[in-house]
């Protein structure tokens, strides 16, 4: 399976389960792998035959920017079914990366793999 990336999409929102997190937005780094075939994509030169990954940014902005998640799983999940949507993608791998959140850490991270049903 092919596969398209959206690497280190930076962006800044409410998220965590402790006071100190809630009162301002935190920096986040969002990396979104998701799998289809491109075959066709690369015969055609057609969008329509691929995955718009812009589309898929745009939705991602939409949603970090005015979500309040305490768990950067649950956004996962969210970013996921996002990318899912796109008639293509059969897979998709989110890792989010939470910068600064562990003293003498450069992130905490998670990473989930979703397989469209």
């Amino acid at each position: 399976m092919d596969r398209i990336f959206i690497r280190d999409l930076a962006l800044r929102c409410i998220i965590g389960i402790y006071p100190e997190e809630r009162r301002e937005k935190q920096d986040l780094v969002i990396n979104v792998e998701m799998h289809a075939d491109l075959r066709k994509a690369g015969i055609t030169d057609d969008l329509a035959d691929t995955v718009d990954y812009k589309a898929v940014k745009k939705a991602i902005l939409r949603l970090v920017e005015g979500s309040r998640f305490q768990l950067i799983e649950s956004l996962a999940e969210r970013i996921a079914a996002i990318a899912l949507e796109q008639e293509k993608v059969r897979q998709v791998v989110v890792t989010i990366d939470k910068p600064g959140a562990l003293r003498f850490a450069k992130a905490s991270a998670v990473e989930i793999t979703r397989v469209k049903a």
